[in-house]
């Protein structure tokens, strides 16, 4: 029921005004279990003030039931020997236990912080700074990869050299800036490409950390295919990854007659190519909606990825300009996902639920195909918020946009 309460106030906290069917039905279906333990507890009444000292009891017995501190002692050697004991059960059953441990920790922390600092509030601050401690020892360096190892049987993906190769190779090189003072690195692992490109254009560390695992894979896997299962990315495999990538974006430069990103793929050295592969991975990974828009994420790439040119260049790591926040702080999310999604949102609005005339309704190909014209420059960068492409319609007005009516 507590974990149910949890889910509920996250839910509401994410999305309060949703109404959209499938977040009301876990937002009513989550209300109807909680309504259902209360019902079952003391005629419907129960002391929230104790919220946390219920829980706490529930955590310890579930930690010793489970022995959730020996699997966490176990976790190196199974992952090195990618084998599992049969005192703690198969691949699924551990994952599963590890799961609702770590969802306990997470009620955990957002109820302790009514806790009696003097009483179970203490024993309860002190087991997640235990947690949090253990939980970065164990993990190592693999702990921005750790999403690679939850399937079976994921303990051995880690022990691959194909894998072992491509986390490697992504590793930060003296080619690069060193990273800011203050710049955060998760677990104890090192520096590597990914932390650059969230320090510099501030994607969110989310996105970070699931792309930072499908490129590791993709090279990976790449190199598998090949038949050489050694300690480092064959030249082969890259080229192979790099191009299959950036096909959409080599193609968008040849149509508008404008020089790649480099001036010969013979010379493109390995870095270059895996911190490109990386970038373009990232952009589009919190492309949100306009995803689908593959001209439009080639636009961006471009732009982007000559802001990181200029700044490897310099030696120096600075927030890129593109993505600078009023706060002075870096969202890619913030200052290029937001202004385009609201302006493919508003466009669609004026469709009328698909019941407007076709000539007078505007779609993602429509917005798309600004895009595939050298006309899109004039968007400039960083993009004029004023710009055509981006203002929000005008009730009964038209305008011609290259080619595609658009309502201003």
């Amino acid at each position: 029921m507590l974990v149910c309460k949890q889910e509920r106030s996250m839910a509401q906290n994410l999305d309060p005004k949703s109404d959209g069917i499938g977040v009301l039905q876990f937002k009513v279906g989550l209300v109807t279990v909680i309504k259902q333990r209360l019902a079952k507890k003391h005629g419907g009444q129960i002391d929230q003030r104790r919220d946390i000292e219920h829980l706490w009891e529930f955590y310890q017995r579930y930690t010793r039931l489970h022995r959730v501190g020996d699997i966490q002692i176990q976790e190196p050697t199974w992952r090195e020997s990618g084998t599992f004991s049969a005192d703690f059960g198969n691949c699924l059953e551990i994952k599963e236990t590890m799961a609702t441990w770590r969802t306990l920790v997470e009620v955990m922390k957002a109820l302790s912080k009514d806790a009696d600092p003097n009483g179970v509030g203490k024993l309860n601050t002190e087991e997640l700074r235990r947690v949090e401690n253990t939980d970065a020892t164990l993990s190592g360096e693999l702990t921005a990869y750790k999403d690679v190892l939850l399937e079976a049987p994921p303990l051995a993906v880690g022990a691959f050299p194909e894998v072992r190769g491509a986390i490697s190779a992504f590793r930060y090189t003296n080619q690069f800036p060193r990273l800011p003072a203050n710049f955060e690195i998760s677990g104890q692992r090192d520096a590597d490409m990914f932390d650059l490109l969230e320090c510099v254009f501030g994607f969110q560390k989310d996105n970070v950390r699931n792309q930072r695992v499908n490129v590791v894979l993709t090279f990976a896997n790449a190199q598998s295919r090949l038949g050489k299962p050694i300690k480092r990315i064959d030249e082969k495999a890259m080229n192979e990854v790099f191009l299959k990538v950036l096909d959409s974006y080599i193609e968008w430069c040849i149509h508008l007659r404008i020089s790649t990103l480099w001036n010969s793929f013979e010379a493109l050295g390995r870095d270059r190519k895996l911190i490109l592969v990386s970038f373009y991975f990232l952009i589009w990974g919190k492309a949100a909606n306009f995803c689908f828009l593959p001209n439009c994420v080639c636009y961006i790439f471009h732009h982007m990825a000559r802001e990181l040119d200029a700044m490897l260049d310099n030696g120096e790591v600075y927030p890129a300009a593109s993505c600078k926040t009023e706060s002075r702080s870096v969202s890619f999310l913030e200052q290029i996902s937001l202004p385009i999604y609201e302006a493919l949102d508003a466009k669609a609005a004026r469709n009328n639920n698909r019941k407007a005339a076709h000539s007078a309704q505007r779609n993602y190909g429509d917005f798309d195909e600004y895009f595939w014209s050298l006309a899109c420059f004039e968007l400039s960068w960083p993009m004029r918020r004023n710009a055509q492409i981006l203002l929000k319609p005008k009730k009964g007005i038209f305008a011609s946009c290259i080619g595609t009516l658009w309502r201003t």
